[in-house]
């Protein structure tokens, strides 16, 4: 589980992520640290990806919008919710098998700060590859208060104890 490993005598390697085995369908993960979004997270994230709707950058704009204000960018807030439920559920994955079900459930402005948990939908071994297994969540991304402003499933190729790049490389 996530944790240290020890790799010599009294010697131990940070050892983020879960196996397959790791999982049990219905435990929640809190994955922390949150993160506050700043205006400039959100304007290069808008700009980078190319996305000219001048209500993620232009405040002017946004403040004549219902939102009165530029809203952050739903892209930038579910790559940062993904990311950080990287070290609970995914560090050991092979492969994203697919997202389902995304859910904008509240605006997030710049400043809020966010945070995310995950719970075990299901899980089960791969039927074609014999040391990896496939496991369900269901992630919500959490502002500070609590209330949700986004939900969505993942489904993940994780590997089996022993079978992870982590287990074959000195990492």
């Amino acid at each position: 589980m996530v944790g240290s490993r020890e790799v010599a005598p009294q010697r131990y390697r940070a050892a983020p992520g879960r196996y397959f085995e790791d999982f049990t369908v219905g435990d929640v993960y809190e994955h922390r640290p949150g993160r506050t979004i700043t205006e400039t997270d959100n304007a290069w994230f808008t700009l980078l990806t190319m996305n000219t709707h001048p209500l993620h950058f232009d405040a002017e704009y946004a403040r004549h919008s219902e939102f009165g204000q530029p809203l952050v960018n739903s892209l930038l807030t579910l790559s940062i919710v993904t990311g950080m439920t990287v070290a609970d559920v995914s560090q050991h994955a092979i492969a994203n098998l697919g997202w389902t079900d995304i859910k904008l459930t509240a605006p997030v402005f710049n400043g809020d700060t966010i945070y995310a948990e995950s719970e075990v939908l299901t899980k089960r071994p791969s039927a074609s590859r014999p040391t990896q297994g496939v496991v369900a969540v269901r992630t919500r991304g959490l502002k500070a208060d609590g209330s949700e402003f986004m939900r969505f499933e993942r489904a993940i190729l994780v590997a089996m104890r022993g079978h992870g790049v982590a287990d074959r490389a000195n990492y």
